[in-house]
């Protein structure tokens, strides 16, 4: 485990000698903050330990005292169950310059093997020249052998290269390497039919497809087998028409990374894409909603203003 650690201090976020890091974790996740901790130690850093109690949900908002704490620290590291990656914590510790890496749903075991193991500057090329080519776009098509047909407008959107390596005021994922992009609100149209996997709620790992259709922007219908029923669930539950909002398109670009249920080690498999949905603050859009939940799908193809940009395993730059 101190093997990843160590790639997490040396390669991913650059800790020096008497920078801050902060790590934020809850009491499920302890253990993989300790490991951690000892490592920035091993680096003469000033390391803090803030533990909270577990999100009821993917998205909620950490304690407004470990919120405020982000804003402080040179780095900001965040091993927790459920994921905070796409909360104003988040986005206002990136402005005011931390370099934070979110480590949720992390076993030991992703500390050893799997994504970890990538070389995430020689990925970053290729990340970047994805996400570049996302900023330069406007109309996105998405099929895939599976039944998804997606449109969306990405005009005006940055592209976002998550590939594990930070910078002043900059967040990542790891150890998912992906490129996304956040849709202009209401312009995404067609259908979605996710057959890898859904790695929110305990579903994982997709045992038949879920289909999704999508109507200026939101999603209007689930279904699919007992999976496609959990996920539809939960969304009514929040009572937010929000939870429904398509943020989000990414790539999955870790050759390391194994679908095995865990999201940020899903998220990275290629060949495959995810649409994301609910909350897109920290990606360029405009929606917060109570959750983040993002829908996986085999071998995608996706074309910009005609151009094929990803077809399964193939990038075309």
């Amino acid at each position: 485990m101190m093997q990843g650690a160590r790639t997490i201090m040396d390669n991913c976020v650059s800790l020096k000698a008497g920078e801050t890091i902060l790590i934020v974790t809850d009491m499920v996740q302890e253990n993989i903050a300790k490991v951690l901790a000892a490592a920035a130690v091993e680096r003469g850093a000033e390391v803090v330990v803030s533990t909270m109690k577990p999100r009821q949900r993917a998205g909620e908002e950490p304690p407004k005292l470990i919120a405020e704490s982000m804003k402080f620290a040179d780095v900001v590291l965040i091993p927790v169950s459920y994921s905070v990656t796409h909360t104003f914590a988040v986005k206002e510790a990136a402005e005011n310059g931390a370099r934070l890496l979110v480590l949720t749903d992390f076993t030991e075991d992703m500390l050893i093997s799997g994504g970890i193991e990538a070389d995430f500057r020689a990925i970053k090329p290729v990340c970047k020249g994805v996400a570049d080519a996302f900023a330069k776009g406007s109309k996105v098509h998405v099929t895939s052998p599976g039944g998804t047909d997606l449109w969306l407008d990405i005009t005006g959107r940055r592209g976002n290269a998550l590939y594990c390596v930070v910078e002043l005021g900059e967040f990542s994922t790891i150890p998912t390497v992906e490129a996304n992009s956040s849709p202009v609100e209401g312009s995404a149209n067609g259908r979605i039919v996710a057959d890898a996997s859904v790695p929110y709620l305990g579903i994982g790992v997709l045992n038949e497809p879920i289909v999704v259709d999508v109507k200026d922007g939101f999603i209007t219908d689930i279904r699919g087998g007992r999976q496609a029923e959990v996920l539809k669930k939960d969304l009514a539950s929040h009572n937010d028409p929000n939870c429904y909002n398509i943020a989000e398109l990414g790539v999955g670009l870790n050759p390391k990374c194994r679908l095995c249920g865990i999201m940020l080690e899903d998220e990275g498999v290629i060949p495959t894409a995810h649409i994301g949905i609910g909350t897109s603050i920290t990606l360029g859009g405009t929606v917060k909603a109570p959750t983040h939940y993002d829908l996986l799908m085999w071998n995608p193809k996706i074309e910009v203003d005609g151009r094929v940009l990803v077809d399964g395993d193939k990038i075309y730059l």
